[in-house]
């Protein structure tokens, strides 16, 4: 075989060079050659078809080893380092080397001998090693034989798939545990030690399934067919194999194309940030789609790369995969279903292969590089590429680490309000109450009216006469004293942090005797009130356990869409579709604060308060009001018609490019700056009310526009991680739920598994930040774990979509709302 030189290839990049390809040999490969190997910093690969060589990269090297008479179609390296093993596969043998005795018999001039484990099995597509090294997987036809790898014997035979199996992979933590996928697309789970059949997938897509992984650290497994398609499926036990996720790696690829260059046309370096994913996604007039076999799935040290630099994130701690297809490699997190990098092999010139028939990659990287070993598709050539990975992403990553502003951005407020804040100029209004002042400008006495009383208190001579001139009433104190510790007490409740998930069922209660949506829920502080607002315009006060409706409150002309508790518990706000909004005192079933049509042009579509109840945030249409306000209940006789509660508009904040704000959200408890909001374009935009200005936006942040916010808000986290304010999640129709760090503005895990694909649903976080609760249109509500992406605990025992769900911030349970209006509490 003929060798070719090293050369770079920097793709624009202005960084050290991005791909480099260290070797070429060209010569005549074996025509069904399927896999390669590269790991340990040997690359093994065929040469004159039927000779193993095994190129060792600290000192380049080769090993040539011969044994096989046809040519070799598969190879795979051991799972140890010492001895270091290497298998080679042929349609007459299976042969293992060992790669430590075969390099001194070399030295001492002898031709190394392997052992030969298996003979006349067929042609061979795939295998791999055991984790012990001590058995062989061997992909023959529509078999799997499980084979020693110390003589030849064969120690089991797995039968059941219909078409030929293209990959296979040891389950580590499972004794005995085999999974395999086959052109037949599906996949299978065996127990190879008794030769059982434990699983069998049904057939997953239309193409057949050439490539597989195990994901030890989520349990999960992934695997890809020959149209660009990767699923996922869980191996945790009780979830019964069910899909954690399916991810097209056309629309991701697409998609993050179109974020780069978004991106890099945002800081004007557009040309050169673009140029690196155009080819793969702006296609020619008249040309033809090509398909995205995917070769190879490997684990990634994406984030070991970047130890150095000064300004990290969260998501360090997820899972990166690589991706290896016919046109270029791909780096996915397992996090959140997207893509961190690409790589395509057109868009370096200097590359010999721009389309590859097999693939392998190293598993661990050396020195920020990663060894690539491709065949050409059209030619008989083997290239050995070394990948800067640093060098990539910085290529197209102009974000990737955190910038000026964006490093700032902080739920919790770490600076003195401004003087030129909005905030500041709302306060200074609140400060200036209501004056009692006549029209002349004099104080006045109020006339009040009369009263007559028809009985009067009688002067005490009739009485028996008084024996004790003064006798306390300690029952009094007593019953003060305690009424004001269980208030305390119950103002100081906090949620259990070590709970279990709330799912046992424990009620159900019909809030209507007809069937009406309950579009709104949330609980008081206290978790004393929980709060339902309604399809037919009303609002519901229930005591936290369902057993008493304690308000009912009337006015609104048009159904609910928002209701919010104030920090101290004693008013509540509702907004409406009639354009109005209003603020209900607890223990009154009188509004205290209304306003009315004229003030709206539109619905307003959600209204809180904030600043610790000192403003009333509120969005109609494609701007949010920051509002002041100063409620008074004192009754005037004469001027019963008059609203003595005063509000006025501090101003207004308008969303870049949007027709109308979907959701709202800022933290009440404490003093924050920041409020985010989600409009129809489905973007997010970051607002810091102290600068009166937009910060940040998130574009795309889902393929349909955000149907809520959620932030947590449980003072459970105040003490444990107050980082955590940071992160927020955000739900959208038929794209699941996707948690957000504020400061990095990156998504930092997806969680899927519902089936909620047209109806927009509700989501909660739990006061101990550890459980995500969302509805449903199939009738169920969902249970998530914040470290996994696919669902803990299904709740069933609903009779319609389950639109809402909310947590009570006092104690572990959960209550659901559905759309013939129904609510049901969920308990530990």
């Amino acid at each position: 075989m003929e060798s070719a030189g090293a050369c770079c290839a920097s793709g624009g990049s202005r960084d050290a060079a991005v791909v480099c390809e260290k070797l070429l040999l060209k010569g005549k490969l074996p025509e069904p050659f399927f896999q390669l190997a590269c790991g340990h910093h040997r690359c093994a690969y065929p040469v004159h078809r039927n000779v193993l060589c095994v190129w060792n990269i600290a000192t380049a090297q080769p090993l040539y080893l011969s044994g096989h008479h046809n040519s070799i179609s598969a190879l795979s390296f051991g799972s140890k380092i010492d001895p270091l093993l290497v298998c080679s596969a042929s349609h007459e043998h299976v042969i293992v080397w060992n790669l430590d005795e075969c390099t001194q018999k070399v030295q001492e001039g002898f031709t190394p001998r392997g052992i030969v484990i298996g003979t006349l099995l067929g042609t061979v597509l795939h295998i791999r090693f055991s984790p012990d090294d001590q058995q062989v997987a061997v992909c023959a036809g529509n078999q799997i034989y499980m084979l020693s790898a110390k003589e030849e014997a064969i120690l089991a035979k797995l039968d059941g798939h219909v078409a030929p199996v293209t990959a296979a992979e040891f389950c580590t933590w499972e004794k005995s545990m085999l999974i395999s996928v086959s052109e037949d697309r599906t996949f299978k789970v065996w127990d190879y030690s008794t030769n059982q059949l434990i699983y069998q997938s049904g057939i997953i897509t239309a193409c057949p399934l050439l490539s597989l992984l195990i994901d030890e650290e989520n349990k999960q497994i992934i695997t890809g067919c020959a149209e660009g398609q990767l699923w996922i499926f869980s191996l945790i036990s009780g979830h019964n194999y069910r899909c954690v996720a399916h991810i097209d790696l056309k629309k991701e690829q697409e998609k993050f194309c179109n974020k780069v260059w978004k991106s890099g046309k945002e800081i004007g370096e557009g040309q050169n940030n673009s140029k690196l994913c155009k080819t793969d996604n702006m296609r020619p007039e008249g040309s033809v789609e090509t398909s995205l076999p995917i070769l190879l799935i490997e684990h990634c040290d994406f984030f070991v790369c970047f130890h150095d630099e000064e300004n990290t994130y969260s998501s360090q701690n997820t899972s990166c995969f690589w991706i290896g297809t016919s046109t270029g490699l791909l780096i996915i997190n397992l996090a959140n279903f997207e893509l961190e990098t690409t790589l395509s092999y057109r868009d370096y010139s200097d590359l010999s292969i721009q389309i590859a028939r097999s693939c392998a990659l190293m598993r661990k990287a050396a020195n920020g590089k990663v060894l690539c070993l491709i065949t050409s598709m059209f030619e008989d050539m083997i290239a050995v590429l070394e990948v800067n990975l640093a060098a990539l992403v910085r290529t197209q990553h102009n974000d990737f680490l955190p910038r000026g502003n964006e490093k700032s951005l902080s739920v919790i407020a770490r600076c003195t309000l401004l003087a030129s804040s909005p905030l500041c100029k709302g306060l200074e209004r609140n400060m200036k109450k209501p004056s009692s002042k006549t029209l002349g400008g004099k104080n006045t006495v109020k006339d009040k009216p009369l009263v007559f009383h028809n009985k009067i208190k009688s002067s005490g001579y009739s009485a028996a006469p008084r024996m004790t001139m003064f006798s306390p009433n300690a029952n009094l104190k007593k019953q003060k004293a305690s009424k004001w510790k269980a208030s305390c007490e119950c103002e100081n409740k906090e949620y259990p942090l070590k709970s279990c998930p709330p799912i046992r069922y424990e009620k159900e209660v019909s809030v209507t005797c007809k069937p009406t949506p309950i579009f709104c829920v949330e609980y008081s502080g206290d978790g004393e009130l929980l709060a339902c607002g309604q399809a037919d315009s009303t609002v519901l006060i229930f005591n936290s356990n369902l057993t008493d409706v304690r308000h009912v409150l009337s006015g609104h002309d048009g159904a609910l869409n928002s209701v919010g508790w104030s920090h101290d518990r004693k008013w509540l706000v509702s907004a409406s579709e009639d354009r109005t909004l209003r603020v209900w005192s607890a223990c009154n079933k009188k509004p205290a604060l209304i306003l009315g049509k004229e003030k709206f042009h539109k619905p307003v579509r959600f209204a809180q308060f904030y600043f610790m109840d000192t403003f009333i945030l509120l969005c109609c249409g494609a701007e949010f009001h920051l509002l002041s306000f100063h409620l008074d209940t004192t009754n005037d006789d004469l001027k019963r018609y008059k609203q003595r509660s005063v509000c006025k508009l501090v101003e207004k904040f308008p969303m870049t490019s949007t027709m109308e704000i979907t959701s709202l959200s800022a933290v009440n408890e404490f003093y924050s700056y920041i409020v985010l909001a989600a409009g129809s374009n489905r973007a997010l935009e970051v607002f810091d009310l102290n600068a009166g200005c937009s910060t940040a936006v998130i574009r795309e942040a889902h393929v349909r526009s955000v149907h809520q916010i959620c932030q947590n808000k449980g003072s459970s986290f105040s003490t444990q991680q107050p980082e955590a304010y940071n992160l927020f999640l955000t739900t959208a129709a038929g794209d699941g739920i996707k948690l957000w760090d504020l400061r990095t503005l990156r998504c930092e895990r997806r969680f899927e598994g519902h089936s909620s694909r047209c109806y927009p649903c509700g989501i909660a976080v739990s006061p101990c930040g550890r459980f995500i609760a969302s509805g449903s249109d199939d009738k169920c509500a969902y249970i998530y774990e914040m470290r996994s992406s696919t669902f803990l605990c299904k709740l069933g025992r609903h009779t319609e979509s389950v639109i809402n769900v909310c947590f009570n911030p006092s104690s572990p349970q959960l209550t659901t709302a559905t759309l013939d209006g129904k609510l049901r509490l969920f308990l530990p």
